[in-house]
């Protein structure tokens, strides 16, 4: 399991509005970090045209190497640490949007990029 992999993970149960269901996943934290069986991912949900003007919603086109098969969004902000013990399956690779999502992420965590 390696950064800007896609998996598809199961993220419930949850509370309030966190992000529900089983979905893709993209791994977010460094590879060289992390003793414990965790992996700091950003889920993936239904990409709609408006989240186009929200800074922390990263659009992605499926393609035979992310595995994806809609329109979908990198929702960074319900980046979270899950067990991996939740993740059923890899679906690909998205290396190639993961300067957007970090660039994101800086955002929404209020960190200079």
């Amino acid at each position: 399991m390696k950064q800007g992999e896609v998996w598809l993970i199961n993220l419930d149960p949850t509370v309030g509005s966190e992000i529900k269901k089983t979905r893709p996943a993209i791994i977010v934290n460094d590879d060289a970090l992390g003793k414990l069986p965790l992996k700091v991912i950003v889920p993936l949900t239904d990409w709609k045209e408006s989240y186009s003007i929200a800074p922390w919603m990263v659009k992605i086109e499926p393609n035979s190497r992310n595995g994806l098969t809609k329109v979908s969004s990198a929702d960074c902000f319900q980046v979270r640490s899950v067990s991996q013990e939740r993740f059923l399956k890899k679906m690909g690779n998205a290396i190639q949007i993961m300067d957007e999502i970090k660039k994101s992420l800086s955002l929404v965590l209020s960190i200079e990029s």
